[in-house]
């Protein structure tokens, strides 16, 4: 028979939205400080021509910067204030969680508890304030060489005092992004940095939208490769939404102990394990590391001669390293699958949770405490792994094929469609949790209201 808490579970619906005003607050508050960054998208940067950076980006179009372009929502694109995005953030937190796996320092740090957490996300802002220092420097000289070697004004004074003021509204627009994104996760809905990734990438869809229609009317794209499109958006979408929630639950058993009446009860739980532990940063990891010398060999064909011999090699390196190419494809494929198997074994450790399981009195059925279990764990892990890193290489590499068969810039690749579909399963559940946090409320007030009537 189920329970009052089951029904309230499975009644839950947005009917009962209206009712729910913190919840609102919350949802207002958030859409608001996203419009707060849309409109710093657009706020250029001081010193620099923007009726010239056009030109300049669709030379390094496909490179690295492509996709640091589609995370900010064009803000590099348009050299605004906050052209780095949260980027730096994401390198930096990124390297302070391997570094917190493999350091013994950094290790006993993770597990002083919430001190410890506190001072690693001290760590991780000092990174990204590093990181975002170093690419604001370069992305300023680089303005100034561009405008150098085409002869096209791209930097109205060209200096030092550029390069500084450059670097310093960089950081300043990276660090306003980091803390917008905290006041949305304390005062919104879902985690801030993450929604403000995707509502870069979903700022892009409409205009999107509008050129695939348009090459529908024109007949420069056929009408079914479009519907094919749209067919492979949805059916990847489906897939994600059914990975990313996959789990493999581990039975775990603890000794049996006396309840409340005097009867010896045993306890039983789950140990999850994620069929994609590592998330997105395979795809991100892979991208950027194969984007990287397509966006150098681009950068350095402006300054060599056509004559040289160097011009060649550039040329016929950013020939197979294209979207869409078999060796790109091939690269694409075999980082993800690698970078499932590294990042994986470095966050999941199967000896510290067969021991944390010990500890606890907790074990598996058939399995011996110890070191069985993390070799059990282990086994396990690796397994669920394949399926990860396939999972994510068809859903990665997919879209890159389409975009090479067709020839439509679909920016929606795998790493974006990942990232969308992720953090709006993982709003839509924290507005869930609101919810029925908001009907356990009413049921306990109209609990105490018939304690005081009777």
């Amino acid at each position: 028979m189920a329970s009052r808490a089951d029904n309230i579970a499975s009644n839950l619906s947005l009917a009962n939205f209206s009712k729910a005003t913190e919840l609102k607050q919350r949802i207002w508050f958030t859409i608001g400080a996203l419009i707060v960054f849309r409109f710093l998208s657009f706020v250029p940067l001081p010193g620099v021509n923007p009726l010239i950076l056009e030109s300049l980006y669709d030379q390094t179009r496909g490179g690295i910067l492509d996709l640091f372009n589609t995370f900010s929502g064009g803000s590099l694109e348009r050299m605004s204030l906050i052209a780095l995005g949260v980027m730096p953030y994401i390198t930096a937190s990124i390297v302070v969680q391997l570094a917190a796996a493999l350091h013994p320092s950094l290790v006993a740090l993770k597990k002083e508890g919430e001190a410890g957490r506190k001072k690693l996300n001290q760590y991780t802002r000092y990174g990204a304030v590093f990181l975002c220092a170093i690419q604001g420097w370069f992305l300023a000289a680089g303005l100034e060489a561009y405008g150098a070697q085409s002869g096209l004004q791209a930097v109205v004074n060209p200096g030092l005092m550029f390069r500084v003021v450059a670097v310093i509204n960089l950081v300043g627009g990276t660090m306003f992004l980091l803390w917008l994104g905290e006041q949305i996760t304390s005062r919104g809905i879902g985690n801030g940095v993450s929604l403000i990734i995707m509502a870069g990438i979903v700022a892009q869809f409409p205009t999107f939208i509008a050129n695939l229609f348009e090459g529908g009317r024109t007949g420069s794209i056929n009408v079914f490769v479009i519907v094919a499109l749209f067919v492979m958006i949805i059916a990847l979408v489906l897939g994600i939404c059914f990975m990313e929630r996959a789990q493999r639950r581990l039975l775990v058993q603890y000794p049996k102990r006396a309840s409340a009446r005097g009867m010896m009860q045993a306890d039983r739980s789950h140990l999850p394990l994620k069929l994609n532990t590592a998330g997105v940063i395979p795809p991100i990891f892979a991208s950027s590391l194969l984007l990287l010398p397509l966006t150098i060999s681009q950068f350095a064909g402006n300054s060599v001669s056509t004559s040289s011999a160097f011009y060649g090699v550039i040329q016929t390196l950013n020939q197979y390293l294209q979207h869409g190419q078999p060796l790109y494809l091939a690269l694409y494929a075999t980082g993800i699958i690698f970078f499932c198997f590294f990042y994986t074994a470095v966050v999941f450790n199967p000896e510290e949770t067969a021991e944390n399981l010990k500890k606890n009195g907790g074990f598996i059925p058939g399995i011996r405490p110890g070191k069985r279990t993390a070799e059990y764990l282990d086994y396990v892990l690796t397994r669920i792994t394949v399926i990860g890193a396939i999972y994510l290489t068809v859903v990665c590499v997919l879209p890159e094929y389409m975009i090479a068969q067709t020839g439509i810039p679909l920016f929606l690749g795998g790493t974006s469609l990942l990232i969308v579909v992720n953090v709006t399963v993982d709003t839509i559940s924290q507005i869930q949790s609101h919810l029925l946090a908001h009907q356990y409320g009413d049921l306990i007030k109209k609990a105490k209201l018939k304690g005081r009537l009777r």
